[in-house]
């Protein structure tokens, strides 16, 4: 089977689905890889270094011609999906970062056409799956670069310094959510010597970041059933998000930066930092806010914009990892490889309804949209019990 690999469509993407390092495991497997002429550039990879590990170049006719197309950002996550949707062929399979519960359209469109579509933000947190959690790795890297760009637009310092002209006191963060995201900030503001505070709805995290030498701000609040069986954060009421910001106002308004990463998969990102938070921050604190492309969690939050707010920088980040194309693409590649290696057998692509894994990213398959929470997004009716239908 051939694996074809294009070149992104989004404009900002640097991103590549596959790099050389991991071409020889899936050659071994039995599998062929074409990549569209040019699709490593962004992230520093050459045409040569491709055919160096056996991969051929083609043309994007080429590539979406391939028994599988591997993209980063494919149907509902690119900026122009329809372009490569009249590139759909039936019987074909694409695999990749899909979008399918926030722009479900282009998932339905590709089933019509007689895709198969498996989408990797539904991998399920399960441990065998821990390699191929494309969302744990990009978040990683979104994490760490948010402090970099923080303490790259505060006007001072993170560490204390004392010198003999006087003592500089540290920088305080505030980090709002503590998944990998979060965990990841943390540990790098820790590094540059700031004072950091964290605050998660899940209190099950507490243990996490107090390891990474940050303060557990505790809350006041009901926090039973703050997160669903696969670990992710559930939408909270607006009682309780009401609650929340009243409590978190204080840690706000005595912090340098603030840096928001809480977000809901496939929902609006809910709003905990209000515009009254803002003003009531220091003249030059900054805001970063993660959950920009969902709508952001800073209410003066402008995606992919940064703005000044009364003397407070808000940096309304999207895409944060392609801003490291070499090692996003480094990371995102094993985790699509090794997803490749989970459905190969005997040097083909195999499509296992019953695998836990294969259940829970398959989206549209034989001309449906066979997974439930995307059919919801779409307002299609339940399927009927069959070996195709995830089981959420």
């Amino acid at each position: 089977m051939r694996i074809g690999v294009p070149k992104e469509s989004s404009p900002e993407e640097r991103r590549v689905a596959l790099v050389p390092a991991v071409l020889p495991s899936l050659k071994k497997a039995g599998l062929e890889i074409v990549v569209e002429s040019g699709a490593g550039l962004a992230a520093g990879v050459t045409d040569e270094e491709y055919t160096n590990k056996g991969a051929t170049i083609g043309s994007r006719d080429d590539v979406f011609a391939a028994d599988v197309v591997a993209g980063v950002r494919l149907l509902g996550a690119a900026a122009e999906p329809l372009g490569d949707l009249q590139r759909i062929q039936s019987g074909k399979i694409w695999i990749g970062t899909c979008e399918p519960l926030a722009e479900p359209q282009p998932i339905e469109e590709a089933a019509s056409r007689g895709a198969t579509v498996l989408s990797l933000e539904l991998m399920p947190r399960i441990t065998r799956a821990q390699s191929m959690d494309v969302l744990s790795s990009m978040a990683m890297l979104a994490g760490y670069k948010a402090v970099l760009l923080a303490a790259n637009t505060l006007p001072k310092m993170f560490p204390m310094m004392i010198t003999a002209a006087g003592t500089v006191t540290p920088a305080r963060v505030f980090i709002i959510g503590a998944g990998v995201a979060g965990l990841q900030a943390i540990s790098t503001a820790k590094r540059l010597g700031a004072v950091v505070e964290a605050y998660d709805v899940r209190p099950a995290v507490k243990e996490q970041v107090e390891s990474l030498g940050a303060t557990f701000v505790e809350m006041e609040l009901e926090t039973e059933g703050a997160q669903d069986a696969g670990g992710y954060a559930r939408e909270q009421g607006e009682e309780f998000l009401n609650k929340q910001r009243e409590l978190m106002t204080r840690v706000i308004a005595g912090s340098d930066v603030v840096i928001t990463t809480a977000a809901v998969p496939g929902r609006k990102a809910p709003l905990l930092v209000t515009q009254a938070m803002v003003e009531g921050m220091p003249r030059g604190s900054v805001v970063v806010d993660l959950a920009a492309e969902r709508g952001g969690n800073c209410e003066v939050t402008q995606p992919g914009e940064t703005i000044d707010h009364q003397g407070v920088t808000i940096l309304g980040l999207v895409n944060l990892p392609s801003t490291l194309p070499r090692d996003a693409s480094q990371l995102i590649a094993k985790n699509i490889a090794t997803f490749l290696l989970h459905l190969t057998e005997e040097g083909k692509i195999q499509i296992d309804p019953e695998d836990e894994i294969t259940r829970g990213t398959l989206v549209a398959r034989d001309g449906e949209v066979v997974h439930s929470r995307v059919r919801e997004a779409l307002g299609l009716p339940p399927l009927e019990p069959t070996a195709n239908e995830p089981s959420q």
